[in-house]
């Protein structure tokens, strides 16, 4: 359990970095491969919806529009929602100032797994169903925990950005250099960040395996276990930190 409780401490190391992209890339292939098993939509490319923008104002298709740019507001909105609840455990002065946000997510796919196809069919203004959405929401919400931990250098809900590192890297291990270059001159590969962008590609992956499978065979309940994942990171840490300042109260 102290160890789990370093995974959203305030005070960030490599090793605790990475532990915690592992586990929500995880999650994340997960959820993103289940919300397309019943909903054909990947819930995280905001690449994808960001095209479908483009594509709906030139064929006047103002559906896609409408339901495109509500899914990257949600998604823009949940990243929003990380950076309040981080700077607000900062101004606390509590020692896991991730654990929030975790716990806000693991609170919405709870009752996301148990109602299960009856949210398919909850309607909004938008040309998008409020599942589509919620997904959208705790995308943003889990991308920006990963982004704002390591300044910017894991991302856990799209690869894109991890297989771009995991080339380059790959590129420059597989650079000859001449044997007349100096030391200094040498192409050499960033062996931790092929590591790192390996690690969580393959994560992403086996959760997305798992997700698919998941929720073909048994649906939306599937999603309780990673809710659970969640919750044993978030609520030990959050929990700790109440009782500091209760006591200090």
């Amino acid at each position: 359990m102290r160890r789990l409780r370093y995974l959203t401490h305030r005070h960030r190391t490599p090793s605790s970095n990475l532990a915690l992209g592992l586990l929500l890339a995880l999650n994340a292939g997960a959820i993103n491969a289940g919300g397309y098993i019943v909903l054909q939509r990947y819930t995280s490319h905001m690449t994808g919806f960001a095209s479908q923008v483009a594509d709906g104002l030139l064929l006047r298709n103002f559906a896609m529009v409408a339901a495109s740019v509500a899914a990257i507001v949600s998604f823009t909105i949940g990243a929003a929602t990380t950076a309040i609840l981080v700077s607000f455990a900062r101004r606390i002065r509590a020692r896991s100032i991730y654990a929030l946000p975790l716990l806000l997510e693991a609170a919405l796919l709870f009752p996301f797994g148990v109602l299960g196809t009856a949210t398919l069919n909850w309607q909004t203004p938008f040309a998008a169903p409020a599942t589509v959405l919620l997904l959208c929401f705790m995308m943003g919400l889990q991308n920006a925990i990963g982004s704002k931990t390591s300044a910017g250098s894991i991302r856990t809900t799209h690869m894109t950005g991890n297989i771009t590192d995991f080339g380059m890297e790959l590129g420059k291990m597989l650079y000859w250099n001449w044997r007349a270059l100096p030391e200094h001159a040498r192409i050499r590969a960033d062996l931790p960040r092929l590591k790192r962008s390996g690690g969580l590609l393959l994560s992403f992956m086996f959760g997305g395996m798992a997700g698919a499978a998941g929720f073909k065979s048994i649906g939306f309940i599937f999603v309780t276990p990673f809710a659970c994942l969640l919750f044993a990171l978030a609520w030990m840490p959050a929990r700790v930190d109440l009782t500091r300042r209760r006591r200090g109260a």
